[in-house]
């Protein structure tokens, strides 16, 4: 499976975020609370939209729990903070270094690309996850429901020591 390294800029970005886990995943409805009118946001700096999750410090995607929770956006960048919808909060994500699988198909096949990220090429490779936001940018190839729909997941990661 193809990847590449990259450094992800300091990025603002809006929009709406719930607590969830895997077990109990909210995502669908996360996106339905503000799709249409999180395309319509102004000041976007880009017409990707980012499924952004925020995990604890403490969270185990070694010894993985589906019942711990997160928190998930559904979020686009902006240039700045200005007439934020009703309901929507806004985010900063940090700068750092993030490896980037590209995920070709149906999101519920997802699972299997993450497990080869965490669980194959995470561990034999020089690097291991870092403290900061997970996220899958949904640009121009993104078809929702479609096995023709690719996204990019990009995970943070760090030197190991």
């Amino acid at each position: 499976m193809d990847f590449k390294i990259e450094t992800w800029p300091k990025t603002l970005v809006i929009g709406k975020s719930l607590t969830m886990s895997v077990a109990q995943n909210k995502t669908k409805e996360l996106w339905q609370s503000c799709v249409p009118e999180i395309l319509h946001t102004k000041h976007r700096t880009s017409v990707d939209m980012i499924s952004l999750q925020v995990y604890p410090a403490d969270y185990s995607f070694i010894q993985f729990n589906p019942n711990t929770t997160f928190i998930k956006w559904a979020c686009v960048s902006v240039s700045k903070i200005q007439d934020l919808p009703p309901g929507y909060d806004f985010f900063t994500i940090p700068s750092g270094l993030y490896v980037v699988f590209s995920h070709k198909g149906l999101a519920s096949n997802a699972g299997k690309t993450f497990g080869y990220i965490y669980g194959e090429w995470l561990p034999n490779s020089v690097y291991a996850i870092d403290n900061r936001p997970h996220f899958e940018v949904l640009g121009r190839k993104y078809k929702n429901n479609s096995i023709d729909s690719e996204e990019d997941i990009w995970i943070p990661i760090k030197p190991r020591k």
